[in-house]
């Protein structure tokens, strides 16, 4: 006699990414597999008196969605923040900031997030002037959206030790006044962590990306509690989204154990893969005398470090993206072609030791020259070491020469990509890029389909929190992609291959292949039921839909209000 199921999820519309049965109406779950799954008559004998019994409501059922980049510290805690995104001009920040501050008196600095580098709407770039017209007594710091640069007032500058510049690392900058005083712009983590450290949590979410280190001195008893508190918090609003694995790009030990404690606690609601992050300012030997006992430390099914990050350069808008040409008009003033992280020489060793250890790597290149020079590293690291299924990954492309493009499948590298980044992904200006680019790289920036059409891997995720971390509207980012005219050829993607980018293509990438990503008897409970049949929706209204019921390893981390079981 079989057994009874422990969940059954029926009258669905599957989207199950088995070849062999692509599409059922139900499923049964046993412990945490997926036990049967075929039509709603095959699956209804499965149901016993304890069984919960899921009504999809003809919603789409798929395999959990997988975010393949995000910053999950740093996106939980900034959930507390206050956002600034859409706001343009310097009363409408200080209609927003001034209460803000009135409501949290004990901040030692107040910190607001996803202000846009065009925030004054004026062409001119945001001073500590500006901010102290808005809070003159009290320290008062943003984070663009890219998390690249930091804008802060005097207050603010004064407390970090940075009014009158100091020391930085590569690639990074304390921009200067011509009175000799820090103007209030700081570009990129090795100018703007002291900032970081004034807020709310001393900076400890941001230090896996700013240093890879962990908390120096050590976070207090206390302090591990909040970080795990807000990081739990972060991971309900993950598991809200039908989201049951994650692939952070920032790393260090105290997140691992932080992620391990939360695991113990049972408060886990989303798989986590932690990178060691390698700085530009690192030798090689960190590398090889930390990273291998930290993976051997972390290799749980739930929690696990299995690949290396390392940043190879900038950010468009800020000029510090490294491009083949140098930037058009006053951003490629004395040819600047953006800032180098690494030396091409360092990057390659790196490259190459992180793969004889048996790493996967993760490379931050945005520009087409940064994007280069990390199929260069990849490429140099095979010759040293032999063709293996390393699935090295290359994250954002957002600018890619048309003669790398098949270089990416012929050596087996996966493009990781952002839909919702994009001037057409409905979130950030439309207009915005085109004004660093030149006329003849728009072909090879934000190519999605082209690299699709290359017959390199495609993977889909956020970069939270620099968009939001919700699935939906990066979704639409790819299937109704905003039209910017003729000189930007269509990327739009079909709903089969987005879905698959967020559901098995990232299970594969993590090298899960025969365990997730599909709906299929014998793999792994992680499933999310929708609120809608998506291929019954136009693209542009697939934002309709929402998760009302996400499963990780067998147990029900989510269910919206009002979609309950059914008996």
């Amino acid at each position: 006699m079989t057994m009874p199921a422990d969940i059954v999820i029926h009258n669905g519309a599957l989207i199950t990414f088995d070849t062999d049965r692509p599409k059922a109406s139900a499923l049964a779950i046993t412990g945490n597999q997926i036990t049967a799954v075929g039509s709603d008559a095959e699956i209804k004998p499965l149901i016993g008196p304890q069984t919960k019994v899921i009504d999809a409501k003809g919603g789409t059922v798929l395999p959990g969605f997988i975010d393949s980049h995000v910053h999950l510290f740093g996106g939980s805690v900034e959930l507390e923040y206050l956002s600034l995104y859409g706001v343009t001009g310097l009363e409408e920040m200080r209609r927003l900031i001034r209460p803000y501050a009135d409501a949290n008196p004990d901040d030692r600095m107040l910190f607001c997030v996803m202000a846009d580098y065009g925030i004054l709407d004026t062409g001119k770039t945001l001073t500590r002037h500006d901010l102290d017209a808005i809070l003159p007594d009290r320290p008062l710091a943003m984070f663009a959206p890219d998390h690249h640069t930091v804008w802060a007032n005097t207050a603010a500058l004064e407390a970090a030790g940075l009014l009158e510049g100091g020391e930085v690392d590569a690639g990074s900058e304390i921009v200067m006044g011509d009175d000799g005083r820090a103007t209030g712009e700081l570009l990129e983590p090795g100018a703007y962590s002291p900032i970081l450290s004034l807020t709310r949590y001393g900076g400890r979410d941001m230090l896996g990306l700013t240093a890879g280190r962990d908390p120096e001195p050590p976070a207090t008893p206390q302090e591990r509690a909040m970080d795990k508190d807000v990081i739990a918090r972060g991971l309900a609003h993950c598991a809200a989204q039908g989201i049951t694995g994650l692939h952070l790009m920032d790393g260090n030990r105290y997140q691992l154990e932080l992620l391990s404690e939360l695991e113990a606690e049972g408060r886990l609601l989303c798989r986590c893969h932690v990178p060691f992050h390698l700085k530009g300012i690192d030798p090689v030997a960190r590398l090889t005398e930390q990273a291998p006992a930290l993976r051997a430390a972390f290799q749980g099914e739930k929690v696990r470090c299995s690949h290396v990050k390392m940043f190879i350069d900038g950010v468009i808008e800020s000029g510090t993206a490294l491009m083949l040409q140098p930037y058009p008009g006053k951003m490629g003033r004395d040819g600047n072609k953006g800032d180098e992280v690494f030396t091409q020489e360092h990057f390659v060793a790196a490259c190459v030791e992180a793969d004889r250890l048996g790493f996967q790597i993760a490379v931050h290149a945005i520009g087409d020259a940064a994007v280069r020079r990390t199929i260069d590293a990849f490429e140099a690291a095979q010759k040293a070491n032999g063709k293996r299924d390393s699935r090295h990954r290359i994250e954002h492309i957002e600018v890619i020469h048309p003669d790398d493009i098949p270089r990416l499948a012929e050596l087996g590298i996966v493009a990781s990509l952002q839909p919702g980044h994009a001037p057409r992904g409905h979130v950030f200006p439309p207009d915005g890029v085109g004004n660093y680019i030149r006329p003849e790289q728009i072909a090879g920036a934000y190519a999605w389909q082209t690299l699709r059409e290359s017959g390199a891997k495609v993977i889909f995720s956020t970069d939270w929190p620099v968009i939001p971390v919700d699935v939906m509207p990066s979704i639409k980012a790819a299937v109704a992609p905003l039209d910017l005219g003729k000189d930007w050829p269509d990327q739009t993607q079909t709903l089969r291959d987005t879905l698959a980018s967020y559901t098995r293509d990232n299970a594969w990438a993590e090298f899960a292949e025969t365990t997730r990503g599909k709906l299929k008897e014998g793999m792994t409970a992680d499933i999310v039921v929708l609120s809608h049949d998506l291929t019954q929706l136009p693209a542009g209204d697939i934002t309709e839909a929402v998760a009302v019921t996400s499963v990780m390893d067998g147990q029900i981390t989510f269910q919206r209000e009002g979609n309950g079981t059914d008996l």
